[in-house]
């Protein structure tokens, strides 16, 4: 199947079979592929926590809201996180990244106030969601993207000190009374022509 079709069949579960384990063959290529993730100058501003011990996610489960039962149900929860101190992010790229890249940083985006900074650092996390999304279509495996969550409560929790919750992604195998199945839920896009255009 190629990926366009395989793309087609992509959907948001909703309910998640407890019993749908992912491999830890395709997790480890998960893990690999986030880390691959494309960034602005490759600033990389992240961490990527999987989760998969009950009890965590337990914990993670209530502080979900109405994606409780994802959580509980998924095989993983994937928690994207941010640098939460811009200090800490330029100390990170002056050790790591070429001096023009660095040079980027302080002439483009370090001007700015802290709020519009840490908005584009998180706007590079939100890079990586799209790449887990597609590498997670071509693979098989089902997904639910979450920004349905308590994200200084998940912070509590994992307790990963200098960066701070974003969002989350369950991902599992998909329950067999899903309603949201597009056999059940037909999937819906705008038409091509209004969202595709060519000047």
């Amino acid at each position: 199947m190629n990926f366009l079709e395989q793309m087609k069949r992509r959907y948001t579960v909703k309910k998640y079979n407890p019993q749908g384990k992912i491999s830890a063959e395709q997790i480890a290529e998960l893990k690999e592929i986030l880390n691959l993730s494309p960034s602005s100058i490759n600033s990389q501003p992240w961490n990527f926590i999987f989760v998969s011990k009950p009890e965590l996610k337990e914990q993670l489960a209530e502080a979900s809201y109405f994606n409780k039962e994802k959580v509980l149900d998924s095989s993983h929860v994937i928690v994207f996180q941010v640098l939460k101190n811009p200090e800490d992010f330029e100390k990170q790229i002056e050790e790591n990244l070429p001096e023009g890249s660095v040079n980027y940083y302080r002439t483009m985006v370090k001007p700015n106030d802290e709020a519009a900074i840490r908005s584009w650092m998180g706007h590079q996390v939100y890079l990586s969601l799209g790449v887990l999304l597609s590498a997670c279509a071509a693979m098989g495996i089902d997904s639910t993207p979450m920004e349905g969550i308590e994200t200084e409560k998940y912070d509590g929790i994992l307790k990963n000190d200098s960066y701070e919750t974003l969002f989350a992604v369950a991902i599992g195998e998909r329950a067999e009374n899903d309603n949201n199945h597009p056999t059940n839920t037909p999937k819906r896009r705008l038409k091509s022509e209004m969202v595709i255009v060519e000047p």
